[in-house]
């Protein structure tokens, strides 16, 4: 896939502005991912004066009517308030605007040219903004991108499908996201790197701080080939309930979702959901009924997700119209291709010892005549073969006769 040339930096076309960038970054450490109370009055006063309001800096020139000295957040807990305040008045945008400028990244806020637009799908909970590290660009990746997601603790048969999807996935021209967790997680961002493919890893803590510690040298190569993104500013680290959250986005940025491997209470069901309600495909890979790593993937198949084994059975649900996966079919057998009559004839021939054709023909509720001319037909393909008065099925295809090459 063409990587992009560089984006436009802060205050150009097509990018918003450094107050509104700063504002954000400052809210991406007072607000916790998904916070739908902060998403309400983000929309309201925008991200500078909700920030203003934070910190007790709103003029009361700039206060809509009627707001004056009464309480700007109406309706949101106090401790909740509370938190915000404490934590943005200790952020500091500018340091970490430097530290991901340090780490060759950058900060997408809505109104960039890089932000995702089918972000805003999320609402009042869409993200502040994205600190994003790597030479692509995410909007342009995100158009054509699956999610591929699953257990930690996977099987080797999730591992190996979840490569092998994300292999197939790649060579197709689509980009694999998932969120770098052990198990299914890498094992799918392993499968598209391996096929010089592109993948974007979604973290739920600072795109500088690798986790899980073990795949360190993995999220590191998705930066340098691919896209690491998450909400949280620089040097964040992970909760469970940021992981949970983080899994909004991953649902939200892709054209669809598949599960690999899940138990009935998996992080990875949750993507699914998240990606059945913003009306994105939701798909899920069957495993043996006796698998407990496999239990919550099927009960998503009992609902609304697509079952798929493979990546062109992906691509022809997220693909463009036409985009159709090849037809399934078993081998087709040489008695398949023998007309209805003959192989009526075929399936009344005993299995053991040489039949008169006269008992072949009651069995087959046909007269002698014809039934013998079906049983030449046969024998002339191989199917049977003649001893004295009986027929019988042969043990194998008989040579064609040689007498139109020229044989004697």
């Amino acid at each position: 896939m063409n990587i992009p040339g560089p984006r436009p930096g802060p205050g150009t076309p097509g990018s918003a502005s450094m107050d509104e960038r700063r504002a954000r970054a400052a809210l991406s450490r007072a607000v916790e991912p998904g916070d739908e109370h902060a998403g309400r009055w983000l929309h309201r006063y925008g991200a500078i004066g909700f920030l203003d309001r934070l910190l007790g800096t709103t003029p009361a020139r700039r206060a809509p009517r009627g707001d004056g000295d009464a309480d700007p957040f109406p309706g949101t807990g106090a401790k909740r308030v509370a938190s915000w305040r404490l934590r943005a008045a200790a952020a500091d945008p500018g340091r970490d605007l430097a530290a991901i400028h340090d780490l060759g990244g950058r900060f997408l806020v809505p109104g960039d040219t890089e932000w995702p637009r089918q972000l805003d799908d999320l609402a009042d909970a869409r993200p502040l903004g994205l600190w994003v590290r790597g030479p692509a660009d995410l909007r342009t990746w995100a158009l054509r991108s699956v999610a591929l997601v699953g257990a930690r603790a996977c099987t080797p048969y999730g591992a190996h499908t979840a490569a092998d999807l994300a292999t197939g996935l790649a060579r197709q021209g689509w980009v694999v996201v998932s969120g770098a967790a052990y198990g299914i997680d890498g094992a799918a961002h392993r499968g598209a790197l391996a096929a010089g493919g592109a993948t974007v890893a979604v973290l739920a803590c600072g795109v500088d701080t690798p986790y899980p510690r073990g795949h360190d040298q993995l999220i590191r190569r998705i930066a340098e080939q691919g896209l690491v993104v998450g909400e949280l500013p620089p040097d964040s680290h992970p909760t469970p309930s940021r992981f949970i959250l983080r899994n909004r986005v991953i649902a939200a940025l892709t054209r669809g979702t598949v599960v690999i491997e899940a138990r009935h209470r998996s992080g990875s069901l949750v993507t699914a959901r998240a990606a059945a309600r913003l009306g994105r495909h939701t798909m899920g890979v069957p495993g043996p009924v006796t698998s407990a790593l496999s239990a919550g993937v099927h009960e998503l198949l009992r609902g609304d997700a697509a079952l798929v084994t493979d990546a062109d059975e992906i691509v022809e649900l997220v693909g463009d119209m036409g985009q159709l996966a090849p037809a399934r079919r078993g081998p087709v057998l040489p008695r398949d291709l023998l007309a209805p009559a003959a192989a009526h004839i075929l399936e009344a021939v005993p299995a053991r010892g040489p039949t008169p054709a006269t008992v072949i023909a009651r069995r087959a509720g046909t007269t002698p005549d014809d039934t013998l001319a079906r049983l030449y037909e046969l024998h002339s393909l191989g199917f049977v073969e003649r001893h004295g008065e009986g027929w019988q099925l042969t043990n194998a295809t008989t040579p064609a006769s040689n007498a139109r090459r020229g044989g004697t």
